[in-house]
């Protein structure tokens, strides 16, 4: 489709297209910039001459990296461009290294001026402290007497032995630095002379210069030689060490195995010897039983040995004596639990009997007699 011409387009597109027209030739104004700065630092025989050197076909290149403009200023000024992409980030590259450069020379720059300042408001406060401090000495010993009502002689003396004692300072002071200077002078003598020394020396140094860089191509060489040398030596090492590091390894892993079945013995062997420990407190004890046992046996014996039967007859009555004793035994036990009973119901009688006389208490009417029968069960209980 064909492009309208800027009299059938709007004015907000009419914009548009000049704020691109406008970044597009800013754009090129730093590129020409550069360019012509690059140009004017650039010998004939320097390898960067050949930056201009190079075909106008980079113009398509160039068109692809800023776009397709709408605008025939555009494509015109695309037509002019002679260099690649390639060229002018390279170019782009060392304006920035430049200006990185430049930056920090003049950042160094400032630093040192900052140091001078800095150095000159010392000297001005250290000066400024001396002004203050001589003005007020002055107003403390002349002005004071002046305005005192003394005489002005006395003050006048005064402010002429002042004025001789601030011009001997004056002196003194710059005999100081004329005898500074001089010392400075002569250090910077000796500083030109070195520095004479330094260039004769770099005159000289030029000429054996080609003579030493022999020197170090050979050397170079030779150092090139023992550093392949090296570098087999330490892929041999290498090697070495990963057949050691595995060795090692099999070496640690059966240290550990060695390590757990040690702490399992060890742990069998203070097992056994606590076994061992209880099984010599039983045989002490046992053994103690043992001694108790053959005493006590040895006494049995004894007793044995000095032991004699009675006869049968003697025997035979004391078992009837015994067994007639039995029967008498259970006779009374009989008798104490028939007692025992009887007992409980006199004992319930009597209950009965002391109720009723505290009814009769109670009623007033005296009791004059008891029961027969248990006057005579308590007679019966008391015999028994």
């Amino acid at each position: 489709m064909a492009e309208r011409g800027p009299a059938t387009l709007l004015l907000p597109q009419l914009r548009a297209q000049l704020r691109e027209a406008c970044h597009a030739n800013t754009l090129l104004r730093t590129e020409v910039e550069m360019l012509e700065k690059w140009y004017r630092k650039m010998e004939p025989s320097s390898p960067s001459g050949q930056l201009l050197a190079e075909p106008q076909d980079a113009a398509a290149e160039l068109a692809q990296t800023h776009g397709r403009y709408k605008s025939k200023l555009h494509c015109a000024m695309d037509y002019f461009a002679a260099l690649t992409v390639e060229q002018k980030c390279e170019l782009a590259e060392r304006e920035l290294t430049e200006t990185k450069d430049e930056i920090q020379r003049m950042k160094e720059d400032s630093e040192q001026t900052l140091q001078y300042l800095e150095a000159v408001i010392e000297e001005a406060d250290i000066w400024w402290a001396d002004v203050k401090k001589a003005i007020s000495d002055f107003e403390k010993d002349i002005v004071s007497i002046i305005s005192s009502k003394k005489g002005s002689i006395r003050a006048s003396d005064k402010l002429l032995r002042y004025m001789e004692e601030k011009n001997c300072q004056r002196d003194l002071l710059r005999e100081k630095l004329r005898f500074k200077n001089s010392l400075l002078k002569g250090y910077k003598k000796k500083l030109q002379q070195q520095i004479k020394q330094g260039l004769q020396k770099e005159q000289m140094g030029e000429t054996i210069l080609e003579f030493r860089l022999q020197q170090l191509q050979v050397r170079n060489a030779q150092y090139q030689q023992k550093i392949a040398e090296k570098n087999q030596e330490l892929l041999q090492l290498k090697l070495t060490s990963e057949k050691t590091v595995h060795v090692l390894n099999f070496y640690k892993t059966k240290l550990q195995d060695s390590m757990a079945t040690s702490a399992s013995l060890m742990k069998d062997i203070s097992q056994r010897k606590e076994l061992l420990e209880k099984t010599e407190r039983e045989a002490v004890l046992v053994e103690e039983q043992r001694a108790e046992a053959e005493s006590v046996n040895w006494q049995l014996q004894k007793q044995l040995s000095d032991y004699s039967v009675p006869p049968v007859l003697s025997y035979v009555w004391k078992k009837m004596a015994v067994t007639d004793l039995e029967k008498s035994l259970k006779a009374w036990e009989r008798k104490v639990a028939i007692a025992e009973m009887s007992l409980q119901s006199y004992r319930r009688a009597w209950k009965q009997v002391v109720m009723s006389e505290h009814v009769n208490r109670s009623v007033q009417k005296p009791v004059s007699y008891l029961p027969s029968q248990l006057g005579a069960g308590l007679l019966h209980l008391d015999h028994n």
